[in-house]
């Protein structure tokens, strides 16, 4: 449908999960798309399977909790392809901890990759798309930005910190009369590698499985993919009326 024909994309943790699908997606309706990640093996390997399919997309390596990396990378990217029009800030990390047991190393780390570094890409990104003067920035919070878990406390106040600084800067944007959207997606339990990485590691992952299963009213966990139709909804111009906002993608989690 070419959703998003001729536009350049970044996506970041790119290389697996959220966004490996956010990325496909973005390509396979007409975007010029870069992938970026910690891991240049799988990163490199998802660029090349879109390319073998015909799509625009390059891989570069990226510590998105880094600022000189992020000059770095978006140097490369507005030099080589001119613009970008539209900022996935996708990586992220889970650490399970309640707010006795989480060291302080831990709660900083947390912090540093999932809002550091959404932070960092939606100030690059607003800096990259004034000299078109529009675009579109989309975050990935998580349900764990709306709603509180007991064993997630840096995770909680990492994405309930994502959700805000999204309306903060979406409200920056409009004061300054840019066209540059800035929007939060929340999704529920999704079948990524960190997922089912946690699932394995429980003591019983068939329990655990089921567990997260029942927590969604629709009763499975919820694909990839089912994220990036979002992701590609708000960074196209169908959702040019749409900023600060949350899209939920939980399978119902949130409305009980």
């Amino acid at each position: 449908m070419n959703r998003v024909a001729g536009k350049i994309a970044l996506v970041t943790g790119a290389a697996m999960g959220i966004g490996r699908a956010c990325a496909a997606l973005l390509a396979a309706e007409g975007a010029n798309v870069v992938l970026t990640d910690l891991d240049r093996d799988a990163g490199e390997h998802a660029a090349r399977e879109l390319c073998r399919a015909g799509r625009s997309a390059r891989f570069l390596p990226h510590d998105v909790a880094s600022e000189p990396d992020w000059d770095r990378v978006m140097h490369e990217v507005v030099s080589q392809l001119e613009r970008i029009d539209i900022v996935v800030n996708n990586a992220g990390i889970g650490v399970l901890g309640d707010v006795e047991h989480t060291t302080l190393d831990a709660w900083h780390r947390v912090l540093r990759v999932n809002l550091d570094s959404v932070f960092l890409g939606t100030r690059a990104g607003v800096q990259a798309m004034r000299a078109t003067g529009r675009g579109s920035i989309v975050n990935i919070s998580s349900i764990e930005g709306l709603i509180g878990d007991p064993d997630l406390a840096a995770y909680n106040a990492s994405k309930g910190a994502v959700r805000l600084l999204t309306k903060s800067a979406a409200l920056y944007c409009a004061r300054e009369k840019l066209q540059i959207r800035v929007n939060s997606v929340h999704p529920g339990y999704i079948k990524t590698p960190m997922v089912e990485n946690a699932i394995r590691a429980a003591p019983d992952p068939g329990a655990m499985r089921h567990h997260l299963e029942a927590l969604h009213p629709v009763g499975h966990l919820g694909e990839p993919e089912d994220v990036a139709q979002g992701v590609l909804y708000l960074a196209s111009d169908e959702a040019k009326f749409v900023t600060g906002s949350e899209l939920v993608i939980d399978g119902g989690y949130t409305a009980q």
